[in-house]
């Protein structure tokens, strides 16, 4: 793994949580969070190598604290393994309220990648 590429592709994206991304509890929908870290995922992992790249599975996903309305949320993206077609990037979201700098780590999970050329085969991470 080079750690400089590693470094250059850690992905950071903010998130209000509005009412219309919650589900009945006035917290953040479980699937809309995946989606928000496999989206997070793809563009590290795609930062990473620079080459087409498909999520193939996700690892354990820990729903640690919900997440209420009217909070921001950080996803991070960072590479955590690199083989030989497949690299895994590791995902943790955290709240931060909206106002005061209370931040808690409330989900973290993992997803694997494929590299792949035009035909949809795998190819070797360069």
């Amino acid at each position: 793994m080079n750690q400089q590429q590693i470094d250059q592709s850690v992905t950071r994206i903010f998130k209000a949580v509005f009412p219309d991304s919650t589900n009945h509890y006035d917290t953040l929908f479980g699937g809309t969070a995946m989606a928000l870290m496999d989206e997070v995922a793809f563009i590290t992992a795609t930062r990473y190598s620079r080459q087409r790249m498909v999520t193939v599975s996700s690892d354990r996903i820990d729903f640690t604290k919900p997440i209420p309305a009217g909070t921001i949320i950080e996803l991070i993206g960072v590479v955590s393994h690199v083989g030989n077609t497949s690299l895994k990037v590791k995902v943790e979201v955290f709240i931060e309220q909206m106002y005061s700098r209370e931040r808690d780590k409330a989900i973290s999970g993992e997803f694997t990648f494929v590299a792949i050329d035009e035909q949809k085969r795998p190819v070797k991470i360069v």
